[in-house]
This record gives structure tokens, sequence and C-alpha cells, in this order.
């Protein structure tokens, strides 16, 4: 039996173009709730994809957006995860999928872009390069054996997956116009859009490889948008650069416990 680690967070829906849908304490929860039943059928079309080529398969989905952005009622034909972070342990999984994701903080044009917190965080460098969250997650899979093989989203998150990841199958559901500024696909297209790219991604299976880039040992910089009291990340590995930049080196990336 085949087994799916379905990924998923809100920023990348058809729909969904502004942090007040994604953000309770912006003041319009009801603004995300409806985003996370836009997210809710695009999630739910990714499964119905992977089911179309793999009718008895095994699928969690893991709702990965911060302070939630699905409700496990929604979720049809696949089981609902939320607590921890259970990508860290999906050794035996034949791939890792990514639905409703979103370009790394300061991408030009992506609506929502950001890399971890959108409030706090300006920058990731691993070993030295630039990643957000799906490279990071691609490869925190990648070590564990588990190739990552598709990614819905707006169209700049699927151009960072690429540069990844070359052969991931994408669908690309809104065009990034700026910052809080994008063109949708209508719900309905979205979603039969992640169907047939979720099918194609899981036929393909034999081609693709875990993404394992990026070597060890590992050097993690993060930059923060404003001064941080260093005693809020201290240990023998790590060095404080200024007051808006650290250094955190790892032997293993599964060790990092804010990826």
């Amino acid at each position: 039996m085949k087994k799916f680690f379905v990924l998923t967070d809100i920023e990348g829906a058809a729909g969904v173009d502004s942090f007040t849908q994604t953000r309770p304490d912006d003041g319009f929860p009801e603004r995300l709730e409806e985003a996370k039943k836009l997210l809710a059928k695009e999630v739910n079309a990714c499964v119905e994809g992977i089911r179309s080529i793999y009718p008895d398969a095994h699928i969690d989905v893991w709702d990965g957006h911060g302070p939630g952005g699905l409700h496990r009622e929604d979720i049809t034909g696949a089981n609902y995860l939320r607590e921890g972070q259970p990508y860290k342990s999906i050794e035996g999984y034949d791939a890792m999928l990514f639905v409703g994701q979103h370009a790394m903080a300061g991408t030009f044009h992506a609506p929502l872009n950001h890399t971890y917190s959108s409030k706090s965080i300006a920058y990731y460098k691993l070993n030295g390069v630039f990643i957000g969250e799906f490279g990071a997650r691609a490869l925190i899979a990648g070590v564990q054996g588990v190739p990552t093989i598709f990614l819905s989203g707006d169209d700049k998150a699927a151009l960072e997956a690429k540069i990844f990841i070359p052969d991931i199958e994408i669908a690309v559901v809104k065009q990034g116009k700026g910052i809080e500024a994008a063109v949708h696909l209508d719900g309905a297209e979205a979603c039969a859009l992640i169907r047939d790219g979720a099918a194609k991604a899981v036929s393909r299976l034999s081609e693709f490889a875990p993404f394992t880039a990026f070597q060890a040992p590992y050097e993690l910089e993060i930059g923060f948008l404003d001064t941080q009291n260093p005693d809020t990340i201290q240990g023998p590995d790590t060095e404080w650069i200024n007051g808006q930049t650290v250094r955190i080196r790892k032997p293993n990336i599964l060790d990092y416990p804010f990826i």
C-alpha cells in the first residue's frame, strides 16, 4: 500500500491574498474561517487526485498553518494531523505533496510571501542559500528518503519549488501581482488543476528522487525584522552576528526546532 504525506499551508490557496485571511489576531477571524474552507477544497482535490491513481493509498494531511488552516471535519479521504511536526517522522512514506504553499520572505510580487513568521522573520539562509518553508521541508523529507513530488500555490511559490526540484509537478492557482495582490483562478478551476496535478505527480512516482542537495553539517542563518533578545536562542552551536542575525549550526537538519 502506498503512503503519502500532504503538507498544507493557507497563504497559497486560491482566493487568499490578504494577511487578514491568515491571522486571527488581525481582528477578522471570519476571514480566516472562509479561507479554511477554500483550502479544504483544494486539499480534498489533492487527495482525490492521489486516489485516482492509488485508490487504497494511506494519506495523511498535516495542517501546517500556524494558527490552524483546516478543520478536521472538512477533510475527506485522508487522516487529519495537527499537533507537532509529523513531517520530521515520515520515513517509509512514498512521497510528500504541498498544498496551499506560498513563496519565501522577500520574493518579488509574491502576494503573501514570508518564511515561517509573517511578522518577525526577514529571511532564512541554509548553508549560505536563501531558503523558505518549501525548500527546508523538502530537505527534511529528503534526508528521510522521501521525495517531494507536487506543489500547489501561487506562481512565485511554484518557481521557488522548481529552483530546488526542477521536475516537480505544480498547480498554479493564482498569479502574484504584489504584496496582498493576486489574480486568482475560480475555486472549481483551481481544484480541478490540483486534482490533475496530484494524479500526474503520483503516476510519475518512480521518476522522483529525494531532495538532498544540502549536505551536513548545516548552518542556518536567521535574519529578523527587529532587534532580538539573544537569550531567546542560545547554545554552544549558536552565534549572534548582530541584534537581528543569528547563526545556528547542527549536524542533522531534523535537530532544528523551528523549520
